[in-house]
């Protein structure tokens, strides 16, 4: 399986919950080259990995981060963020 295979919408943003427990679940993000995902926040910690592609982490605070294939960023609780793909690219989103 491929995570590119879960993404069958013409949509530049989709998700894709691969595995849910009994404190929080794993989630598969695909942006579309030119993309985003829109500002947002979560309640809880988070962890993104970008599995491939490229994009840029930025929140509220100034934080910017350039995200390759391997590379990841943790994600404050209550602090608004979003993401910019550079390419098409896939994400794991980890709460």
């Amino acid at each position: 399986m491929n995570l590119k295979n879960l993404h069958t919408e013409n949509k530049p943003v989709q998700t894709n919950v691969l595995f849910t427990a009994e404190e929080g679940k794993v989630i598969s993000l695909q942006i579309a080259a030119g993309g985003q995902l829109k500002e947002h926040i979560t309640k809880v910690p988070a962890l993104l990995v970008c599995i491939s592609g490229e994009g840029v982490f930025q929140d509220e605070k100034g934080k910017s981060i350039e995200l390759k294939s391997g590379d990841y960023v943790n994600i404050e609780p209550n602090v608004k963020h979003w993401v910019d793909a550079k390419e098409d690219s896939n994400f794991l989103v980890i709460k």
